[in-house]
């Protein structure tokens, strides 16, 4: 549209129209819910109220990303998985028959499971291949014949350090597929962007990173001084900056803010690094947050569970739509019994596998793998206990930011506790 003339006669197109114009014209600019993004029925779907449409960069960033290495730094809920769906429909279409896979990664298996149900939905399971970081690498050990290591806690180093030297050794043949894509690429450590570049195919060299340093909740051995190139990554002039939230209410991102505003302050930096990105809102308004103060973490619990029943019987919300996001087990613990005491569905996810996104269910799990998900409902106990004595305030701010934008519409915070989280999310208590 930036080669259009915005009037008609007399008449000067107001922005809420022009984005009507464009949300009609090219369905690929509508910012939607992941789980709709490769919904076949869209094409049918009545116009929202409020178009969530992307904004002007956004839209030439969809419709002519090129081959070769690409980089797209983009705050929480910027579209960027939108992005990477759009981009590997494209790729997988665009191929011809025979043609090497589409591999897209990332590093949490919940949102694996996300991607994979995306593509499979559709049909494009053979065409693209969506894994998690760690089981791309078993697999990739298996099948080209090489020893898995033994259990234990260095198992999944070890996984990565053999797919490397068998790499090195020519043992696993580089090049494997007709391009890669990597979300939430903050949480990959520079080895194994190394490794992963090599698997493109020259002949295509299409890499997209997608990367949001303000969620970067993984001691991943990187530090400021860190650089694309040196793990193989050509962003020279192939760098764009995705400012703008689409996911968050205003309210929402406000409460975020209230707990990373240091972390979200920019810092600059040339094309080859890592820039922080400070979130702008896109002005959406919302149901103001919920504060919960209660004596313990188990009434916190019950409380948070009596208001989701509130907004399934009351507001229509689908189980499916809401999320409980805990810092550790035992809260989740906490919380899955008070939703089994209640007779409330629920899927708790512990482990790989226990996660799937079209149960009809509330899911519960750690703040550190619903990274990349998002739901309308979110529920976030035990907040107010944040930073422990034990815990650095900084990433443990980042933990925060991360549970509180899964949310897209209504957000419930336990704020009990004598943590500093607590008293600055709701003070004077």
């Amino acid at each position: 549209m930036g080669n259009v003339s915005h009037a008609f006669g007399s008449r000067v197109l107001s922005l809420p129209q022009i984005d009507r114009v464009r949300w009609i014209v090219f369905p690929e600019v509508r910012v939607q819910t992941q789980g709709a993004l490769f919904d076949d029925e869209d094409e049918q779907a009545q116009l929202p109220n409020i178009l969530r449409v992307l904004d002007l960069q956004q839209e030439q960033l969809a419709r002519s990303l090129g081959d070769g290495h690409r980089v797209i730094h983009g705050v929480a809920g910027s579209g960027k998985t939108m992005i990477l769906g759009y981009r590997a429909e494209y790729l997988a279409k665009a191929a011809g028959p025979g043609s090497k896979p589409v591999l897209v990664l990332c590093y949490n298996e919940p949102l694996a499971v996300k991607l994979a149900a995306m593509m499979l939905a559709r049909g494009l399971g053979d065409l693209v291949h969506a894994r998690h970081f760690h089981k791309w690498c078993r697999q990739q050990l298996v099948a080209f014949g090489q020893p898995l290591p033994g259990q234990g806690p260095g198992m999944f180093d070890e996984m990565v350090e053999g797919v490397i030297r068998a790499v090195d050794r020519r043992q696993t043949p580089s090049g494997q597929y007709r391009a890669i894509l990597i979300d939430e690429g903050h949480d990959f450590a520079p080895p194994w962007l190394r490794l992963v570049t090599q698997m493109v195919d020259p002949e295509t060299n299409s890499l997209l990173l997608l990367y949001d340093d303000a969620q970067s909740i993984y001691e991943r051995q990187r530090n400021r001084q860190f650089s694309f190139k040196s793990v193989g990554i050509q962003a020279q002039g192939r760098t764009t900056i995705l400012k703008i939230n689409y996911r968050n209410t205003r309210q929402i991102l406000q409460t975020a803010s209230l707990i990373a505003a240091e972390l979200l302050s920019p810092d600059e930096k040339d094309e080859d690094g890592i820039p922080l990105v400070q979130p702008v809102s896109c002005g959406r308004e919302g149901a103001e947050p919920v504060f919960i103060r209660l004596p313990t973490l188990q009434q916190e619990a019950h409380r948070i569970v009596d208001l989701l029943g509130s907004l399934h019987d009351g507001e229509g919300h689908a189980w499916s739509d809401m999320a409980i996001v805990c810092r550790d087990y035992a809260a989740m613990d906490t919380c899955a019994s008070a939703l089994r005491r209640r007779g409330l569905p629920l899927q708790l996810r512990k482990r790989a596998g226990d996660y799937n996104p079209a149960a009809d269910a509330i899911t519960v799990m750690t703040v550190r793998v619903s990274k990349g998900l998002e739901f309308p409902v979110v529920a976030m106990p035990g907040m107010g206990h944040m930073p422990a004595p034990d815990q650095d305030e900084q990433e443990e701010a980042r933990l925060f930011y991360v549970g509180a934008t899964r949310a897209t519409q209504r957000l419930i915070v336990g704020v009990s506790g004598d943590g500093a989280f607590g008293r600055r999310l709701h003070p004077g208590d």
